[in-house]
């Protein structure tokens, strides 16, 4: 039986030979213009029997239908060959990519950073043969360090070029000279700022953001397929981290009371913020967003229709996550909370010569409430808060709260999906709603109560 694969007369594309209990199938897909490798496409087919000639026969035949299909593929690949590396295919695959403002500016970061130093002169061609294992190993890096260091140690160096190491930012105080003073006192009892270069420690990235940049990656290459670049999308096939489950840790309905007497301590703006947020369960950038148009008193309603986020060129105001606003009804408590608050804001501003009106935004930092506050700042404010009470909590578990104690009390999914809102009830229920001891203690009682009594335990306590 020949191993060459030639048939009468003519000569056919690859080889087929022998090799141990298998016949090995080798198709050459030509040279990658951008580096001048030598493309070898390589398969093989087991024979069950080896020696039987039966046997044999039947590979040899699956090693020629294999051999035509790998020929196939090496068509594809030529076709697909092109000199464009995956650094230009981003280049053209972003600027017309369908994603908001703020996506766009994670996007970029992540491509600048991180993609782009990595797979950016990558041709496509090989990117398309070995995305599996070129993939999975820059995940593996990311996940283990950020910067996908070599694991040995080194300096951060704060400045590029030659610099020393440590450099101080001296304090003057008032009244004294300014050009002796570096030089005539102790810097750790002046205040001055110590500024050392430090020791790089490996802070690796959590696989949602690893899960992020390859929706990057998969997005860039499905347009490569529907621009006929390259015959299929790798992406799907890369084996991704695992996301790390969600564990709610919503503060509890005591801690709840202490976090919002404190903020109300803090200023009542403080305090309507806080509890606003708990009883909505509305994102921070929701809450920010919200001017006295979207507050109906008399219905006792708040619409929640934009989201106050950072962009690309500062704070902006866009529509909500889900891009879907939402109404939700208020309590009799929170909407005589917001009237105390309107009415604040009602008299700060007259002391300014100036009217509220339904554009005045409910939380801001400027005297004239003319810009919302930033969501930032107000995750750090919450943070000390926390931290003086010595709770731990962030803002975002204000969300966790609201879902928690709705579905504690018997509030079924849809309704609590759709204050938050979640398209369904499963994000709900994944991300938000922790589990209860309560909760989990009547379940108890619920089920133990509808179980049968058992007549032989009854008999064996009385006697």
């Amino acid at each position: 039986m020949a191993t060459t694969g030639a048939g009468e007369g003519a000569r056919q594309r690859g080889s087929i030979r022998r090799h141990r209990d298998k016949f090995q199938v080798r198709i050459s897909a030509g040279k990658d213009p951008a580096t001048g490798e030598r493309i070898v496409l390589t398969d093989s087919v087991i024979i069950e029997r080896p020696g039987n000639e039966r046997s044999e026969r039947a590979a040899w035949k699956e090693a020629e239908k294999l051999r035509t299909r790998l020929q196939g593929e090496a068509d594809s690949l030529k076709v697909a060959r092109t000199k464009a590396t995956f650094g230009a295919l981003l280049d053209q695959w972003l600027p017309q990519a369908e994603i908001d403002a703020t996506t766009r500016m994670n996007y970029e970061w992540m491509i600048r950073d991180h993609i782009r130093p990595v797979l950016g002169d990558v041709p496509l061609v090989l990117l398309l043969r070995d995305a599996s294992s070129r993939l999975e190993a820059f995940y593996a890096d990311l996940r283990r360090c950020r910067k996908r260091c070599d694991g040995k140690p080194f300096i951060e160096h704060r400045v590029d070029g030659p610099h020393q190491c440590r450099t101080v930012r001296h304090r003057r105080p008032a009244g004294r000279p300014r050009p002796d003073w570096a030089t005539s006192h102790n810097c750790d009892s002046a205040g001055c700022v110590v500024t050392e270069c430090q020791p790089h420690k490996c802070n690796p990235y959590a696989a949602s953001s690893v899960r992020s940049m390859h929706a990057i990656i998969s997005g860039a290459l499905s347009a490569a397929v529907r621009w006929n670049r390259i015959p299929y999308n790798p992406a799907p096939a890369v084996k991704l981290p695992a996301k790390r489950k969600p564990q709610p840790r919503p503060p509890s309905s005591a801690d709840m009371a202490r976090i919002i007497e404190a903020a109300h301590e803090n200023s009542p703006e403080w305090g309507t913020y806080v509890w606003l947020s708990a009883v909505t369960g509305a994102r921070r950038g929701e809450v920010v967003a919200l001017q006295w148009e979207d507050i109906d008193m008399d219905a006792a309603v708040v619409i929640l229709d934009e989201n106050y986020v950072r962009g690309p060129d500062g704070m902006i105001l866009k529509d909500t996550k889900t891009h879907q606003g939402r109404r939700l009804s208020l309590d009799p408590e929170t909407v005589t909370l917001l009237r105390q608050h309107r009415e604040a804001a009602i008299d700060q501003l007259a002391g300014l010569g100036l009217v509220l009106t339904g554009k005045t935004w409910l939380f801001s930092a400027k005297p004239d409430l003319s810009k919302p506050r930033d969501p930032s700042s107000l995750t750090r404010k919450y943070a000390r808060l926390a931290a003086k009470l010595s709770i731990e909590t962030q803002l975002k578990e204000l969300r966790h709260y609201s879902a928690t104690e709705l579905l504690t009390s018997g509030t079924d999914l849809r309704t609590v999906a759709g204050r938050l809102g979640h398209g369904d009830g499963t994000t709900t229920l994944r991300h938000y709603a922790a589990w209860r001891g309560a909760a989990d203690r009547a379940a108890a009682e619920a089920i133990g109560s509808r179980m049968p009594k058992l007549v032989r335990r009854a008999a064996a306590s009385v006697e």
